[in-house]
C-alpha cells in the first residue's frame, strides 16, 4: 500500500480541517482556538501530546520507540489581511469569519495536511517502525521569533531527531505537483526599520537645517550600489523598501525620516551577513556626514536560508516517486520568501518541499499574502502523502546523512528573523 492509498480515507477530513481552520484564522501569538482544535484532533487519534507554551503543540506516535525519530512540521498562524469573497475566478467555498484576518499563505492547508498525515500513520501505528513527531508551530509569520526559542530547545532536549520534513504550498506550482530542491529552497534575510534624526528648518534656508531627506537619498543610493560592489556574481540578494515617511509640508524641512524594508538572500553566510554589516556602516557614516544620527527600531540578525540537505532531498524524491507517482514530481526555482523551517534545517538534516496549489479553473493561483489567495484542496492529498512517504522511508532505513551542525548556539539560531 502506498502512502497515497493510506491517505485517501482521510481526504474528506483533511478538507474539513482546512475549511475550519480557514474560517477561524488567528494571528501570530493569538492561535488559541487553532491550538485547541489541533489538540482535540490529536487526542482523538490517541497520540501523545506535548503543549509548549508560546511555542506550539507536538503530537507523538510511538514516542518510546528506540532510535532516531522523524519530525514532521506545519505552521498554523494567519495574516492581518481582509479576505476577498472571490478568488481569481469564483466565489470561495469557505471564507474567514474573523474580519481583517485571513489564511493568505496556506498555513491552514499545512496544518490540515499534517493532521491528515498523523491520522494515516496513527491507524498504522503497529506498522510504523519508530517515533514520529507532528510539530504544529505558532508564530511563523513573525519569523518564529519568540516561539522558536520555546519550541526548538524543547524538541532538542526531549527527542532524538534524526530527520525533519515540512511542506509549503506554492501559488505558482500546479496542483498535484511536488518539488523537492537540493540546497536552497527559500531565502534568508533580515528586516530593518530605521529613523534618521536630523534638524528641521524653514524650506528657504536649507543651510540652517540638517535634512533627513537628503541624508536618506544618499543612504538609499549607496545601499543599492553595495550589491554591485559586494555581492559575488553567482549570489542572489535583493534589497527593497516597503515604507518611507517624512514631513508634512512642502516648505518645512522635517526633523526625522523613517524607512523600513527587507533584504533577502539565498546564502546568509556568504551574502546576508556581510551585507547587513556594510549596510549598517553606510547608514551610520552617511548620517554622520549629513549632521544626522540613526535610531534602529529594528535591524534583525539575518535569518538563515531554508537549505535542504542533499541526501535527505534525494531520499524524499525517491519516496515520493514510489508513493505519490512519477507525474507528481517537478523542478522549480527557489522561492525568495522566507520561512522559519530554516532553523529546523540548521539543527537536523531534512527537507522543505513545495506542494503546488495552482488551478486556474478553480481560481487558485493568486500570490501569497494577497486577498485573492486560495488553495486547490485536492492538492492536500499528495502533499500529505509525501510527508508520510518521507517519514516511513526514514524510519525503515534510518540512513546516516552525515549531517553536522554549524550553529553558533541555540540562542543565536532562534534570535534570527526577518
Amino acid at each position: 500500500m502506498t502512502t497515497t492509498d493510506m491517505l485517501r480515507p482521510f481526504e474528506a477530513q483533511m478538507i474539513a480541517d482546512r475549511r475550519w481552520l480557514h474560517e477561524h484564522p488567528e494571528l501570530s501569538g493569538q492561535e488559541t482556538q487553532t491550538m485547541d482544535y489541533i489538540v482535540s484532533a490529536l487526542e482523538e487519534m490517541g497520540l501523545g501530546i506535548h503543549i509548549i507554551p508560546n511555542g506550539g503543540v507536538i503530537g507523538t506516535l510511538n514516542e518510546k520507540a528506540e532510535g532516531p525519530c522523524v519530525l514532521l512540521r506545519a505552521d498554523v498562524d494567519a495574516l492581518p489581511i481582509t479576505e476577498s469573497p472571490e478568488n481569481l475566478v469564483q466565489t470561495r467555498r469557505s471564507i474567514s469569519q474573523n474580519p481583517g484576518v485571513m489564511h493568505a499563505c496556506g498555513h491552514d492547508a499545512h496544518a490540515a495536511m499534517l493532521l491528515g498525515a498523523a491520522r494515516a500513520l496513527a491507524v498504522q501505528k503497529e506498522a510504523v517502525p519508530g517515533c514520529v513527531l507532528f510539530v504544529f508551530e505558532r508564530g511563523e509569520e513573525k519569523g518564529g521569533k519568540g516561539f522558536l526559542e520555546n519550541l526548538l530547545p524543547y524538541i532538542d532536549e526531549h527527542f532524538n531527531v534524526g530527520a525533519c520534513y515540512a511542506t509549503h504550498v506554492r501559488w505558482d506550482i500546479p496542483a498535484g505537483k511536488i518539488a523537492v530542491l537540493d540546497g536552497t529552497a527559500m531565502a534568508g534575510g533580515f528586516g530593518f526599520d530605521v529613523t534618521i534624526c536630523g534638524r528641521g528648518g524653514h524650506g528657504s534656508r536649507p543651510d540652517l537645517a540638517a535634512s533627513p531627506i537628503d541624508c536618506f537619498c544618499a543612504i538609499h543610493q549607496e545601499i543599492n550600489a553595495l550589491r554591485m560592489r559586494m555581492i559575488e556574481p553567482d549570489q542572489v540578494l535583493t534589497y527593497s523598501l516597503g515604507m518611507v515617511h517624512s514631513g508634512e509640508l512642502s516648505n518645512v524641512i522635517p526633523d526625522q525620516l523613517r524607512f523600513a524594508g527587507t533584504v533577502r538572500t539565498y546564502d546568509t553566510a556568504r551574502s546576508g551577513e556581510k551585507f547587513a554589516q556594510a549596510m549598517r556602516s553606510v547608514i551610520d557614516h552617511t548620517c554622520a556626514a549629513h549632521g544626522c544620527s540613526a535610531e534602529y527600531t529594528h535591524f534583525s540578525k539575518p535569518l538563515y536560508e531554508v537549505r535542504n540537505h542533499a541526501k535527505a532531498a534525494e531520499r524524499a524524491r525517491q519516496a515520493i516517486l514510489k508513493n505519490v507517482g512519477m507525474a507528481s514530481l517537478m523542478s522549480c526555482q527557489p522561492w525568495m520568501a522566507s520561512e522559519s523551517m530554516s532553523a529546523y534545517l540548521k539543527l537536523w538534516p531534512g527537507v522543505l518541499a513545495f506542494t503546488g496549489i495552482r488551478n486556474e479553473k478553480l481560481g487558485s493561483g493568486a500570490n501569497h499574502h494577497t486577498p485573492q489567495f486560495d488553495v486547490d484542496e485536492a492538492a492536500m492529498l499528495p502533499g500529505a502523502a509525501a510527508a508520510c512517504a518521507f517519514a516511513l522511508d526514514f524510519l525503515a532505513g534510518r540512513p546516516d546523512f552525515g549531517f553536522r551542525r554549524d550553529i553558533v548556539s541555540m540562542q543565536d539560531l532562534v534570535s534570527r528573523s526577518i
